[in-house]
């Protein structure tokens, strides 16, 4: 039995060290555009390094004996009844529990406050959902209903709501969403850091993640991160065309 514990824990110890590798290196989700995605991102991969040892035991032992202990016969009895050891117990308590109260404190409550940070803003942005489409309003007076455009390096604050039923806003590359709720209004904070179009990357797109209904899966929409100078030119060349609109009403 000694040998078995020892081939175990050696091919144990192989696959880990490999899928830590696996984890630390390969880049499993794409590039973010927000500071926020950067927090959520790290918390995914700490998660996974904390999961890989745990997964790749249970796949080892589950492999090792089905291979060393698996018979093909119709077993005619139990097998002898196993003693475990009081110690393993234990320390098996006691590492778990210290992980789960670190894993709860950081990336736990440390996270979710680095997601929040700050209630100050440099732009808000009202977002209004309905099947099956979204509603944009900036706070120069801007609507669009085709496209988000937004400028990088910004601290920006989404207020979204909803007219019908309940919706979820959520941009992929943004790395957080919040449900869009008829009847109130809910905050999401961002603050870009990249430049990007939806042309460029599928992930940057507002896209419902609550089940609304038959219109659910086209009630997306791309966003644009542009520079400061080009989304000042596009608010300037949006608000002259409404002008000359008006004048000639």
């Amino acid at each position: 039995m000694n040998r078995d514990w020892l081939k175990v824990g050696i091919i144990w110890a192989v696959l880990t060290a490999l899928g830590e590798v696996a984890v630390v290196t390969w880049r499993m989700f794409p590039e973010g555009y927000t500071r926020e995605y950067e927090v959520v991102d790290e918390a995914y991969i700490l998660l996974m390094v904390l999961a890989v040892p745990v997964f790749m035991f249970m796949i080892t032992m589950l492999t090792y004996s089905v291979i060393k202990f698996g018979s093909r016969e119709q077993p005619t009895e139990d097998g002898p009844p196993m003693h475990g050891s009081n110690r393993v117990i234990v320390a098996w308590l006691v590492i778990t529990s210290a992980l789960t109260v670190g894993i709860l404190i950081n990336p736990g409550f440390v996270g979710l406050s680095d997601i929040r940070g700050e209630e100050s803003s440099d732009m808000v942005i009202e977002v209004e959902g309905q099947r099956w489409s979204w509603k944009v309003t900036y706070d120069n007076g801007i609507v669009t209903t085709d496209e988000l455009i937004v400028p990088v390096h910004t601290r920006i604050r989404f207020d979204i709501t909803a007219t019908d039923v309940l919706h979820s806003f959520w941009v992929p590359a943004f790395g957080t969403k919040i449900d869009a709720v008829p009847g109130r209004t809910t905050e999401l904070y961002i603050t870009t850091e990249r430049t990007g179009t939806g042309e460029e990357d599928l992930n940057l797109r507002v896209q419902c993640a609550e089940l609304c209904g038959l219109g659910h899966a086209r009630m997306a929409m791309p966003v644009s991160v542009v520079g400061e100078a080009e989304f000042d030119a596009w608010v300037d060349e949006w608000l002259a065309a409404e002008s000359a609109a008006a004048e000639e009403g």
